[in-house]
């Protein structure tokens, strides 16, 4: 993983990018957030076992299913299977080292 500080990748209202092999933060400070950096190799994880591309075209097509169902821009990204996964365990550092195989489909129909 490499990570770099941009201010100009990132989108207006989030902080990071995980683009597989890169994550790329918009502030320095991020660089040291044990927990944001786990975040965002959750979604190098998930980038890997989908093979890169099909990652961010079920990314994109989540999305616009969970704007539907939520009619909320906020909502539907908390809700995509892969942020979900990647939210409730952030916080666990080990997470990555006990985390099973396309474990984000067990965060596709939670609600």
């Amino acid at each position: 993983m490499l990570l770099i500080v941009t201010k100009y990748l990132i989108p207006k209202g989030y902080r990071g990018l995980a683009l597989f092999p890169f994550v790329f933060v918009k502030y320095g400070v991020d660089k040291g957030n044990k927990i944001f950096v786990n975040h965002e190799k959750i979604h190098l994880r998930q980038q890997l076992e989908l093979l890169i591309i099909p990652f961010f075209i079920w990314y994109f097509i989540e999305y616009l299913v969970r704007l539907a169902q939520y009619k909320n821009a906020d909502l539907a990204y908390r809700n995509i299977s892969f942020e979900r996964e990647a939210y409730a365990n952030e916080l666990n550092l080990a997470y990555l080292r006990e985390r099973s195989f396309l474990r984000f489909l067990d965060y596709l129909a939670k609600k």
